[in-house]
């Protein structure tokens, strides 16, 4: 049985090295928001857009709570009070994504900008703390900023209009 430092990466995937199929899901999953962000700014008066918008965004935010729980349940170096953090940290952004689609656009968008910045901070305290692949937090910065800007585009346009 070996444990591996927080530096070292998993001995399955070499560090820096996107698996190709994370890479199609993981920037595949973003063209909904750069889908409904455009139709916020080109179409602003668009009936169900920002709707379609604020709910992608709650099951993504969802979707990267559940990450954590995964985490809890499959990494060998946390001790029982880290492990027990990650699985309520879990619930989290899903207790803060639900109620983002019944507020108005621009607050709904507010909330889940914050809970996808919330769980960016999650991933930094769980990566300091356990072997991460290399290429997980350049991944979740890069596909957490592009939907980050896409709910605040769409946040804009819905105050404009």
């Amino acid at each position: 049985m070996s444990i591996h430092t927080p530096t070292q990466p998993s001995p399955s995937t070499p560090s820096g090295l996107i698996p190709p199929v994370v890479v199609w899901l993981g920037y595949g999953g973003l063209l909904p928001f750069l889908a409904l962000a455009a139709v916020g700014l080109w179409a602003p008066s668009t009936p169900w857009w920002s709707a379609a918008l604020l709910s992608y965004g709650a099951v993504i935010l969802s979707f990267v709570g559940a990450l954590h729980w995964g985490f809890a349940m499959a990494q060998s170096g946390l001790c029982t009070a880290e492990r027990t953090r990650c699985f309520v940290w879990s619930v989290v952004p899903s207790l803060l994504a639900w109620p983002a689609v019944l507020l108005p656009p621009a607050i709904g968008a507010a909330l889940l900008i914050a809970g996808f910045v919330a769980h960016l901070i999650q991933d930094h305290w769980l990566a300091a703390r356990t072997a991460m692949p290399g290429w997980y937090l350049p991944l979740r910065w890069r596909l957490t900023a592009t939907a980050c800007l896409c709910l605040a585009v769409g946040a804009a346009a819905t105050v404009a209009h």
